[in-house]
């Protein structure tokens, strides 16, 4: 069995019920946590998860509001878990210059935990992979593929394909339908996918807002990839604009248009089991 909690279900405008995106997948005993978006470890600690329990990090692309509190879980693990092996972070190329970036701009903090404690010996131990396509990340029976995903200007952008034991999720970061997120797909028990509802947003006369319909995928979009690949469950997350609390039955109608198998969407810390 493998365990989806949408930890953050908003976008980057703040919103006062909805954390920043971010999904934890909880497999064979490894907590991977996708994407790092605003308030994600106040949600987590809504689990009774802290820093210190991610397996990985695993990051889909680094627009801003996917990487917003990278920093605080980085920061978190180190001054509270006493764990001194390195937390694997895994993302795109330019992974490795952001990861630096923040640890540089942390450096003050750095200095001033390790002049005041004197059980803290080390500064935050990362270890940074970058892959488009290929092996991402393995623990015991847990194994974590990525695929490239279409999200153009941002590239470049991944998705990823979890498994154990025979069952399949796969967490597909921000992008518009692309054969190569077919295949990272094709067969898998659930996916995860951001969506819009391009129908709402070409209302609206704000240019910036009518940018993002060309790079994100609509409801009913995401709902066809999932119906291509032959997936069982599509969860839906990263709602734009987003629904009130306890609300979606009409983002569910339409995925369930497109799509015959389970429809699953919510407020953050909406949890999903499958296999």
């Amino acid at each position: 069995m493998i365990e989806i909690v949408l930890l953050g279900t908003g976008s980057p405008l703040p919103d006062a019920e909805r954390a920043g995106p971010a999904t934890l997948v909880r497999a064979g005993g490894v907590d991977l946590l996708i994407d790092a978006g605003r308030g994600v470890l106040m949600r987590a600690a809504a689990l009774g998860v802290g820093a210190g329990q991610f397996g990985a990090v695993l990051l889909t692309h680094l627009h801003s509001d996917h990487i917003t509190d990278l920093n605080d879980v980085v920061t978190s693990r180190w001054i509270t878990s006493f764990e001194s092996s390195p937390l694997p972070i895994v993302g795109p190329p330019q992974t490795a210059e952001v990861v630096d970036a923040m640890l540089a701009a942390l450096s003050p903090d750095v200095g001033y935990r390790l002049a005041h404690h004197a059980d803290l010996t080390w500064e935050p131990p990362v270890d940074v992979t970058e892959v488009m396509d290929g092996p991402a990340f393995a623990r015991g029976a847990v194994t974590v593929t990525a695929g490239p995903t279409d999200h153009r200007p941002v590239e470049p952008s991944i998705g990823f394909r979890i498994e154990h034991e025979g069952t399949v999720v796969v967490v597909a970061g921000d992008t518009v339908p692309c054969e190569s997120l077919d295949r990272l797909c094709d067969g898998a028990d659930a996916l995860v996918h951001t969506a819009i509802r391009k129908d709402v947003i070409a209302q609206l006369p704000v240019p910036r807002l009518q940018d993002v319909m060309d790079y994100h995928s609509s409801v009913e979009e995401a709902a066809q990839t999932a119906s291509r690949a032959g997936v069982g469950t599509l969860v839906l997350t990263h709602y734009v604009p987003a629904f009130p609390p306890g609300g979606g039955d009409d983002w569910r109608e339409l995925a369930a248009a497109h799509f015959g198998g389970r429809v699953e969407l919510g407020d953050d810390l909406h949890t999903v089991q499958v296999g």
